[in-house]
């Protein structure tokens, strides 16, 4: 069915997947789709059937609640990043721990595959970003120049460059091959929440609580344009798939749309009633879904900017929203515990 069709007909609840006994933290689709991740506050990654949501296996080990899960670009491998100051390497096929990864002093926040899979950076609260042989577990290098917990790491689009953002009000771009500072791109008066690179690589977004955006010109590290005009801290960014657009959510209760091109506000999607804490696009790029703390999911017909249907049904606040590879279905993450798979009403 045609994602233009899916966005116009009615959205609900397919299953919800129980398990968890604490917040969800981090919920993500495998690459083709066939399975779902999710890290909690208990401790454990789980990994379910996305097409029935059976819970497949329970993944322990962590001592400390679990930040961020992130699948290798093939599929067969899943990270995890804790509390307990590790990063953890599971094979999905079996659920077996393949390997602990030590080295950070303090809370591993954010982790993330490089495009080929073989090289996986994770960064933590102890200010550094260490990148690993994704193959071995063995440590490759420890990049350290950030002066406070450096909170996001993403690779570009090519895996050339890896870009951190911190509690220093400074985003940071490095070489992936050589682990050299390429550039430090300076500009934020507060901490950054998030960096994403455009799909073509060719721009940065970073977002703090300075209550700004901007966007960054990754060639030369000039300050293409800042995006302003909110009046809360914004709590996630997306492009577009087509990179034209830029989303994302704030404690204004608000999601916010940008040319990109032109840095224009496009227009502003109001609905919900607590802070927006994550925004995601459909993979063709014609809805959005936000998820917030008013315990709701919404979703927005992009083009034009009308709200499609606000799904509820969690009890708690929505942490991660995220779609299918192939958009048919919508997962969401709440600190009720729970995730909800959404996707069209038969």
């Amino acid at each position: 069915m045609d994602c233009a069709v899916m966005g116009r007909l009615d959205w609900a609840l397919v299953r919800t997947l129980e398990g968890h006994t604490d917040w969800v933290h981090s919920v993500v689709f495998s690459p083709d789709g066939r399975l779902l991740a999710s890290g909690s506050g208990d401790k454990t990654v789980r990994l379910w059937d996305a097409a029935t949501g059976q819970l497949l296996r329970t993944l322990e080990g962590h001592t400390n609640l679990v930040n961020i899960v992130a699948f290798s670009p093939d599929g067969r491998l899943l990270a995890s990043g804790s509390g307990d100051k590790t990063v953890r390497l599971w094979d999905v096929a079996s659920g077996q721990l393949l390997r602990t990864l030590k080295g950070h002093t303090d809370w591993v926040h954010s982790v993330a595959f490089s495009p080929d899979g073989r090289l996986l950076a994770s960064s933590a609260k102890d200010q550094t970003i260490r990148l690993w042989d994704a193959a071995s577990g063995q440590l490759v290098r420890t990049l350290e120049r950030h002066t406070g917990w450096v909170h996001r790491v993403a690779f570009a689009p090519d895996g050339r460059l890896l870009a951190s953002g911190s509690l220093d009000n400074t985003v940071r771009l490095w070489d992936a091959a050589s682990g050299q500072l390429v550039r430090t791109l300076a500009g934020h008066t507060d901490w950054v929440h998030s960096v994403a690179f455009s799909p073509n690589g060719r721009l940065l977004a970073s977002s703090a609580k300075d209550q700004t955006i901007r966007l960054w010109d990754v060639a030369s590290g000039q300050l293409v344009r800042t995006l302003e005009g909110h009046t809360e801290e914004e709590w996630g960014v997306a492009f577009s798939p087509d990179g034209r657009l830029l989303a994302a959510g704030f404690g204004d209760n608000t999601v916010r749309l940008w040319d990109v091109q032109t840095g224009r506000l496009v227009t502003t999607l109001k609905g919900h009633t607590g802070w927006v804490r994550s925004v995601a696009f459909s993979p063709d790029g014609r809805l959005l879904a936000s998820g917030g703390r008013d315990w709701t999911v919404r979703l927005w017909d992009v083009q034009t900017g009308q709200l499609v249907r606000t799904l509820e049904g969690h009890t708690n606040w929505v942490n991660s929203v995220v779609f299918s590879p192939d958009g048919r279905l919508l997962a969401s993450g709440s600190y009720d515990g729970t995730i909800r798979l959404w996707g069209i009403a038969p």
